[in-house]
């Protein structure tokens, strides 16, 4: 009841005419952000940090928080409409959010993408204001096995993401894991795979490579097939059109909910954020019962990436306030400014600036209504994209590729990234290697490969420290469990068809 009051007692901060319109301002700015590819809500606070320095503090945080949470919105947009998604926790938004539009239901699919992102956001929310400081405390139980063991598990995902073809979905695995191997080595600091070149020393840059494997790729085919886009009949262009039916919201509704909840777990462990919690949300739903093959337009895959990345985005304010960790490179930008404006996340931030902390977490609660609202009202718009014809899609989705590719270092290694991907995403698709697998051990790799060795440095390379966690151990205990199914659902298929014999 405590929690209840605090939160009113943000409500009452959030609406005074100042932080209302900078709330206003970071919810538009972010879904501008979010739908630019390249930009991210990560270049997107540290463009606007110094900007606040002599806004009041609560406004600023307000106005950054928003800016952050609404990105999630935003970079679904270019996702969906163009196959080129606008931050990075959009990745698996391409895998059924494209396809969608491309069957003639682009409103359907944004409509879905917003209502998910609402839905997971609100749970991260509630979760946040009752379980803050609580779940910011387990965060804390997850070392470096336990992330360890969390990450096998993960990576075990990927068998479901293989398709019919294990051999394909195996090679385009470890070609993920290779990509992410290129670069300085963040422990020791040996390059490896860097052939000489200066440049890769740096490693494979996440967002120029998305962007070439996942939309110049599209360009490619979009060049070598030379189709034309569907019309999409006048009555879909409008918000009407684009509602859900009652059988849409059944198949969208569990996967987002349970990816709420799914998502601000992940985004209350160190170092993981909304990318990582929208590949595991993602991959999480192949356990679950998809209507549609996930990665062919099926609603559920869309609802639950997107549920996740936004109830990551608001599970990493529980760390950040009550200890004072950030949980991504976003969160890192809010501390600093937090520290900038005077303020000490912790425990002791809730009792000392009370206004301030429950400000912030009522300022999500109005940002997830704006975006939402804001988000459905320019579909309209939107959608008409779809009817350019592919001469004219051709060169813009080109230049929103290289641009955005280049405004992420303001590099033209970036753009040399994109094309060399762009290329190998195409010939990808022609050899029916999946894709799914390279982005999703790209992402995950460096995560596990960092926090196994510094469990073994700390463990004296025994593997002990893997068992004796409780925690590290339940997560492998799942993971055998996982390798063993395939193996327990045959034994019994048998079983059952001796029985129907006898």
């Amino acid at each position: 009841m405590e929690n209840v009051m605090n939160l009113l007692m943000g409500f009452g901060t959030v609406f005074s005419p100042e932080n209302l319109g900078v709330c206003l301002l970071g919810s538009v700015l972010g879904l501008i952000v979010g739908a630019m590819p390249g930009i991210g809500s990560l270049a997107g606070c540290a463009l606007l940090l110094p900007l606040t320095y002599k806004f009041d503090p609560t406004a600023a945080i307000i106005m950054l928080g928003a800016l952050y949470y609404s990105n999630m919105y935003g970079g679904a947009f270019s996702a969906i409409l163009l196959n080129v998604p606008g931050d990075s926790p959009a990745v698996m938004t391409v895998l059924d959010g494209h396809p969608m539009a491309e069957k003639g239901q682009p409103g359907q699919a944004l409509f879905t993408s917003n209502l998910a992102s609402c839905i997971g956001g609100l749970v991260g929310m509630l979760i946040l204001t009752f379980l803050g400081p609580a779940l910011a405390e387990v965060g804390l139980l997850f070392g470096p096995a336990e992330m360890t063991s969390l990450m096998i598990m993960s990576l075990m995902s990927i068998g479901w993401l293989l398709g019919d073809d294990p051999v394909k979905g195996t090679v385009s695995t470890m070609v993920g894991f290779l990509l992410a191997s290129i670069g300085m080595d963040t422990l020791s600091g040996t390059p490896r795979f860097e052939f000489g070149n200066m440049y890769l020393l740096g490693g494979i840059p996440f967002v120029a490579f998305v962007i070439g494997a996942v939309g110049l790729s599209q360009v490619i085919d979009m060049m070598a097939t030379r189709h034309d886009p569907s019309q999409i009949p006048h009555e879909k262009l409008t918000i009407k059109g684009s509602l859900l039916s009652a059988h849409q919201l059944r198949r969208m509704l569990p996967p987002a909910i349970r990816s709420g909840f799914i998502g601000t777990f992940v985004g209350v462990l160190p170092g993981s954020g909304a990318t990582a919690a929208s590949f595991l949300c993602y991959a999480s739903q192949k356990a679950f019962k998809n209507e549609e093959p996930l990665g062919t337009g099926a609603i559920e895959g869309l609802s639950a990436c997107e549920s996740g990345n936004n109830a990551a985005a608001a599970g990493s304010f529980a760390p950040l306030l009550a200890l004072g960790i950030p949980g991504s490179g976003t969160g890192a930008v809010l501390l600093g400014g937090l520290m900038m404006w005077g303020l000490n996340p912790g425990p002791l931030l809730f009792t000392n600036d009370p206004e301030f902390a429950w400000g912030l977490i009522a300022s999500l609660f109005i940002s997830n209504i704006i975006s939402l609202l804001i988000s459905l009202l320019v579909i309209p718009s939107l959608i008409k994209i779809l009817s350019i014809p592919t001469a004219y899609m051709i060169p813009i989705i080109t230049v929103v590729c290289l641009v955005g590719s280049y405004s992420t270092d303001r590099s033209m290694y970036n753009v040399i990234i994109t094309a060399v991907f762009g290329v190998m995403g195409y010939f990808f698709g022609k050899c029916g290697l999946p894709l799914a697998p390279v982005l999703l051990s790209f992402v995950l790799a460096p995560i596990f490969e960092s926090n196994m060795r510094k469990a073994f440095i700390s463990s004296q390379g025994s593997l002990d420290i893997f068992v004796t966690s409780p925690i590290s151990l339940a997560f492998l205990l799942v993971t055998l469990l996982l390798i063993l199914s395939p193996v327990i659902k045959i034994a019994l298929r048998k079983a059952k068809g001796g029985a129907a014999k006898a």
